[in-house]
């Protein structure tokens, strides 16, 4: 594992130490899930850009085809 350190007010860390909580346990789990935030985004651009140079979807598919699924129900 590494090791990052940070920078936070001292009143910050005051109030940290008055709660029963596992602060490196927190901002492990905190980093993960924006990382993995990050991830999706470039993914969903990547995709977007890949279907634009394509030009295989209709403009307007994505509503139609929830329609049609709110239509089957």
């Amino acid at each position: 594992m590494s090791v990052i350190t940070i920078r936070i007010p001292r009143e910050l860390r005051e109030e940290m130490k008055k709660l029963n909580i596992n602060w490196s346990d927190e901002i492990r789990k905190f980093i993960a899930r924006r990382i993995d935030e990050e991830v999706r985004k470039r993914r969903i651009k990547e995709a977007i850009s890949m279907l634009k140079e394509t030009g295989s979807v209709e403009k307007g598919f994505a509503e139609k085809a929830v329609r049609e699924d709110r239509d089957s129900r």
